[in-house]
Formats: C-alpha cells, structure tokens, sequence
C-alpha cells in the first residue's frame, strides 16, 4: 500500500469517526430534549374566572396536554377528582387545576337536612357569607293585631352555610315594600324544626338577615335576647 493509499484510508477512517461522534451527538440532544420534556399527560386549564365556593362542574374547566415534568404533584389530572368539590379560592381564567385550589363541599350530619331560602343581596348577604360559614337567622314581624308592636327574633342560631347561590333578579309583587330587587339562595344544613322555623320566616316575616358568627363563638343565644321590641329598649 502506497502513501496515497494510506492517506485515503485515513481519511475514510476519520470521516467514519467524525460521522460517528455527530450521531451520537445528535443521540444526545434528543435524549436530552425528551429527559427534559418527556412524555405528555392530560391537565386541565380553568376557562373563565370561578368565584370562590361555588360548586364545580366539568364545563368550567378544558382539556390540555403537557409534558409531565412540568406539572407539579397536586395538579388535576382527572376531573372526576372534582366531584363533590367546591372552590377554595378564586380560579383564574388560564390556570391550571390544582388539587389545593379545591376542598369538599360540606357535608350533612345525622338528623340534618338542606333547606334554601331566599335571602335578600343587599342586605342579607354582602359578599362575606361563605359555605361553612355559621350565622344567626333575624327576622322581622309586624304585630299580629292593631296596636300590638313590631319584633325583631332570632329565629336560628349557629346554622350552618352550605352553599351559597347566585345573584337573582326577582320579579316583582304587589308588595313591593317587601320585596328585594335582587336574593341569593342560601343552602343551610338545618335540622326538622330548625327548618320549619326559617322557611316560615322566608313566607311571612317583613324581612330575614343572616349575621355572620365569628368562629370559635358559636353559643347559643340566651331566650330573653331572642325577641327585640323597640318600646322595651332601656
């Protein structure tokens, strides 16, 4: 073998080298980009804004896919997981579902029941009643004959809030002083008699409030305190 051969042999040896290392090089890149991407998996993107505890249901949320590495532990993957849940916190529009962002809805305990009423928005509600809150029922009754005073009563204490509903344009009645423009259903877990008195007071009282009970104060209300009159105001 002569001198050009041997050089020609030499370069096909280092081209079949040189043509080696880039396709393992190549292998590397795409090994790198799949270890850092890796293989995709289904979450799920909130489509509009979800004010906080209201209940979840499958058309507030669409359908993306993503590389897994790239969603953290807790994130939603499934929407049965959503089941029986409520929101936690606001959800915005674009983000992606998160376990922590939902929590059970509350639920009933023995010899309860859920009963809804219709509450006035202005003044019955303001934004600060929640599901698990506990509030104190008021209403408020004209005197059974001419002459007999107007009462205040605390109908229900410490009910417990399980739901609270939309903002409900309501028609209007011949009593029109009565009725608000506007009610929110409230959703309580109340027991049999607790019930009876509070769709009573929805019926026929002028009007009926709910006054948020701080936690950790929930004590009943002694019977003297429960009827307010303004004529026996010391």
């Amino acid at each position: 073998m002569n001198s050009r051969q041997r050089r020609g042999v030499i370069l096909l040896i280092l081209s079949a080298l040189c043509a080696l290392g880039a396709f393992a090089g190549v292998l590397s890149v795409v090994h790198d980009a799949n270890s850092k991407v890796g293989p995709e998996v289904t979450a799920y993107r909130v489509r509009s804004e979800v004010k906080p505890y209201t209940t979840l249901g499958t058309d507030q949320f669409e359908r993306v896919t993503m590389p897994r590495r790239w969603l953290s532990d807790n994130a939603v993957t499934d929407l049965r997981q959503i089941r029986g849940k409520i929101a936690v916190t606001t959800l915005r529009a674009g983000s992606l579902l998160q376990t922590d962002m939902i929590v059970n809805r509350p639920a009933l305990q023995p010899g309860q029941q859920e009963v809804a009423i219709m509450i006035d928005a202005a003044t019955g509600v303001a934004g600060k009643i929640t599901p698990g809150s506990r509030v104190n029922v008021y209403a408020t009754f004209e005197g059974r004959k001419e002459g007999d005073p107007d009462q205040s009563r605390i109908i229900v204490t410490n009910a417990r809030v399980l739901d609270v509903g939309r903002i409900t344009a309501l028609e209007p009645d011949d009593d029109t002083r009565r009725q608000p423009a506007e009610a929110v259903p409230i959703t309580f877990a109340l027991s049999t008699v607790d019930a009876q008195r509070i769709t009573y007071a929805e019926s026929f009282a002028q009007r009926v409030r709910l006054a948020l009970v701080a936690p950790g104060s929930e004590t009943g209300v002694p019977d003297k305190d429960r009827t307010y009159e303004l004529a026996t105001d010391k």
